[in-house]
């Protein structure tokens, strides 16, 4: 795999990650652990891609479906 790839990647230990999302330490390695926020892990540790997170939040939101730009309406117009 070619290093361009990781360039502008930037990688946040789970105490950074827990920060920006106020979230525990635990609550982090808990996601990490489901799988439902990607990880890689160096050692002993865990390093979560920044783009991770803002693909984390954006998928976990709470709006309604109708209200997501991203999704359309079940209902058709009339």
């Amino acid at each position: 795999m070619a290093a361009e790839g990781f360039s502008n990647t930037r990688f946040l230990t789970v105490s950074e990650v827990a920060e920006v999302m106020r979230l525990s330490r635990m609550t982090v390695y808990r996601l990490v652990k489901a799988h439902d926020l990607p990880a890689v892990r160096f050692g002993r540790s865990y390093r979560v891609p920044e783009h991770a997170i803002e693909d984390y939040v954006q998928h976990h939101s709470t709006l309604a479906d109708e209200e997501r730009p991203d999704k359309q309406s079940d209902k058709d117009p009339a």
